[in-house]
């Protein structure tokens, strides 16, 4: 859709970009294109893991379980998300990773969209 205005469906766009519907990455004029937020609309399998920690995060993360069962590990502390609704946020500096305990979808807001962060294979 051109203009300033975008209609999708998450779960359709998620397909791209490794579950980032808004961020950086999208084209400049494409009204998901923001270097001040990135938004994803992940959905994991069973088992899913991030295939490595993040060290040295340069952003801050907001974590939303919308359905399943999905750990979030920290530096020092391990967070269950187990209903709907439940989140976590973190910030700069705070190492992290994830597993899927269920099939899980969550929804992650992270800021500044920061270019060439992104990980091979997971964010």
């Amino acid at each position: 859709m051109g203009g300033n205005v975008y209609v999708g469906n998450a779960g359709r766009d998620a397909v791209f970009d490794r579950g980032w519907i808004l961020g950086h990455f999208k084209d400049v004029g494409d009204p998901r294109h923001s270097e001040a937020v990135e938004v994803k609309w992940g959905v994991h399998p069973r088992g899913d893991a991030r295939s490595r920690w993040v060290r040295g995060e340069e952003r801050t993360a907001l974590l939303v379980l919308i359905s399943g069962r999905f750990r979030v590990e920290l530096a020092g502390r391990s967070v269950l998300l187990e209903q709907q609704g439940d989140y976590v946020v973190w910030g700069r500096g705070v190492d992290h990773s994830w597993y899927a305990e269920e099939e899980s979808v969550v929804l992650t807001v992270r800021w500044p969209s920061v270019p060439g962060y992104a990980v091979a294979a997971d964010g």
